[in-house]
C-alpha cells in the first residue's frame, strides 16, 4: 500500500489533498491550500501530471514544490495498475501501451472534475509526464484539446524503435503511435527533457518526434529539447540524477513562460 504523503515534506503536504477524480486516485496540490486555513484560493494555472512505470503519483515532491512556489497548481494521477490502484501485472514493460491507452481515456473526465474545484483556472491548464506518463500525454495531444503546453520527460513520441524490455502489440502501437497521428496536433509550447545516454527510452525517437512537430509548426522555436550528456541516474532514465535540480528548474521556468507568470 502506498504511504500517502509519506515522501512529502511538510512544506508540500500541507498544500496537498488526496482524493479520487473521475475514478482515478489523485493528489491535488494548490499554492493557497493550507490544512486548517479558511483563506479563499486564488485562481491559479495548473498542470495535470502522470508518473512513469512502476512508481506512483507521490514520486518527486521537489517538482511539485517548485511549481507551488511559482504559483502553479498540480494534479498528479496514479496510472492504472500503479499506486493506490496497484495491479503488478500492469507494470510489466509489455503492458505499457495498455496502461497508456487506459490513462489517456481518463484525461478529459479528470480535467472536468478539476474544473469543479475551487482555485483551478479552467483556461490555463498544462499536461505532462515522465516516461510512460509522457506517452499518455502525447497520445492525448493528438486529439483536439485545450491544454496550453506540454512537459515531456524521458519519454518518446516515436514508437517505431522499441524501448528497453518492451514487446508491444503491433496493432495497439500503430493505433496510438503519436508521430503517426499528428494531423490534429495543435501547436503549443513543448519542452522535452532527456538524457543522451538513456538506456530505457533512447533519445533518438524523441528527437524524431520533436522534429516532426517542428516541421509542422509556425513557431518551431517553441518546441524545445533539453538534453543532458549524462546524469548518473539509474539507467540514465529515472530522475536525472545529479541534473535533477536543473531539470526541475527548467520545467518550472517552462510553465512560468507558458502561463505568462513572472519568473
Amino acid at each position: 500500500m502506498v504511504d500517502l504523503g509519506g515522501s512529502f515534506p511538510h512544506s508540500l503536504r500541507r498544500h496537498a489533498q488526496w482524493t479520487t477524480l473521475a475514478g482515478a486516485p489523485a493528489v491535488v496540490m494548490h499554492p493557497d491550500h493550507d490544512e486548517g486555513s479558511s483563506t479563499a484560493r486564488r485562481v491559479r494555472p495548473w498542470v495535470l501530471w502522470f508518473h512513469g512505470r512502476t512508481v506512483n503519483k507521490e514520486l518527486d515532491p521537489g517538482r511539485y514544490l517548485r511549481w507551488l512556489r511559482a504559483g502553479i497548481g498540480c494534479v498528479a494521477i496514479d496510472l492504472p495498475g500503479h499506486g493506490e490502484r496497484l495491479d503488478p501485472p500492469l507494470q510489466a514493460p509489455s503492458r505499457v501501451l495498455d496502461v497508456v491507452r487506459r490513462a489517456e481515456a481518463e484525461i478529459d473526465a479528470i480535467v472536468g472534475s478539476v474544473r469543479l474545484l475551487d482555485g483551478f483556472d479552467p483556461d490555463r491548464v498544462g499536461l505532462g509526464g515522465m516516461s510512460a506518463g509522457g506517452m499518455v500525454s502525447m497520445v492525448r495531444l493528438c486529439r483536439a484539446h485545450a491544454f496550453m503546453g506540454a512537459l515531456l520527460e524521458s519519454t518518446t513520441g516515436d514508437w517505431s524503435s522499441r524501448v528497453a524490455g518492451a514487446n508491444w502489440p503491433m496493432d495497439l502501437a500503430r493505433a496510438l503511435n503519436p508521430i503517426d497521428h499528428l494531423a490534429a496536433w495543435r501547436e503549443i509550447p513543448v519542452l522535452a527533457i532527456h538524457s543522451e545516454l538513456d538506456q530505457w527510452v533512447p533519445i533518438d525517437g524523441q528527437r524524431r518526434f520533436l522534429d516532426a512537430l517542428r516541421s509542422r509548426a509556425a513557431h518551431p522555436e517553441h518546441i524545445e529539447l533539453l538534453a543532458f550528456e549524462s546524469t548518473g541516474a539509474p539507467f540514465e532514465h529515472s530522475g536525472f540524477g545529479r541534473m535533477g535540480a536543473v531539470a526541475k528548474d527548467a520545467g518550472t521556468a517552462f510553465w512560468q513562460r507558458t502561463f505568462g507568470l513572472a519568473g
